[in-house]
This record gives structure tokens, C-alpha cells and sequence, in this order.
């Protein structure tokens, strides 16, 4: 059993088998360069009717970096969680109009029922006068 172990071991994947394999499925090796342009200030005294002035002096240089961009295909199952992501939030923001949208019409039939309002108020004002003018009746 220790040799059998010990075998696996031994003769496992490689590094280089795995980095073939992913190449296969997809891996892309990208060397990207960018250029950096340095800019430094030299000063050099040179003398000028018998004073010493200092002359300045702008020097550039390149530098190039280039460095390896890897591009990593997605799996199945983060593409499945991103996939699932997107529509519970298209669901979420349909939801939201829907109810902004049944209050926009509740505000509107209400600002519709503007005679309901003025019904009631002239109901209200006959019963009161009818039972101020009774009130006064009674009095006398």
C-alpha cells in the first residue's frame, strides 16, 4: 500500500501538463509594454559677466516595462453565479417599478376623485346649517 502511495506521488501531473491543458481550454498569454518617459533636471554653473549662473538642462529617457497579461477562462459554475446575479437584479429593478408604478396610480385616482371631495363638503355643510338652523329653532 506505501509503494502504491508513494508511486501516485511520484508520477503526478506536472506543472507543464497542467499549463498545456490550460492552453488548450483557452489560456491566452498576452505580453503587454508600456513606455515610461523619465524627465530629470540637470544644472551646470557657468560663469556670466564674472557671476556664476546656473544653467538648467531637461533630459529625458524611455523607459520600456513589458510585463504578461494571462486571460483565464471562466468556469461553468462562476458563469452559472454571474448568470444568476444578473437576473435576481434585472428582477429586483423590475419589481421596483411595478410598485412605483401602482403608486403613481393611486396618487392619480386620488387626484381624480377631486368631486368625492367636493360631494362630501356640500353634504357636510347642508347637515350642519340644517342643524345650527334646528339649534336656533329650539332656542326661541
Amino acid at each position: 500500500m506505501r509503494y502504491l502511495i508513494l508511486s501516485l506521488l511520484i508520477y503526478s501531473c506536472t506543472a507543464q501538463w497542467h499549463y498545456n491543458k490550460a492552453i488548450k481550454k483557452g489560456l491566452e498569454i498576452t505580453t503587454k509594454s508600456d513606455t515610461i518617459r523619465i524627465t530629470t533636471i540637470d544644472s551646470i554653473p557657468v560663469i556670466r559677466d564674472s557671476v556664476i549662473v546656473y544653467e538648467r538642462y531637461f533630459t529625458t529617457k524611455d523607459t520600456i516595462i513589458q510585463y504578461k497579461d494571462v486571460y483565464i477562462p471562466k468556469t461553468i459554475r462562476e458563469i452559472r453565479i454571474e448568470n444568476k446575479f444578473i437576473r435576481d437584479t434585472i428582477r429586483i429593478k423590475e419589481n421596483a417599478q411595478i410598485k412605483l408604478a401602482k403608486e403613481e396610480t393611486k396618487q392619480t385616482k386620488a387626484e381624480n376623485n377631486w368631486y368625492q371631495k367636493f360631494l362630501l363638503g356640500l353634504v357636510l355643510g347642508v347637515i350642519i346649517s340644517t342643524l345650527i338652523g334646528y339649534a336656533i329653532r329650539m332656542k326661541r
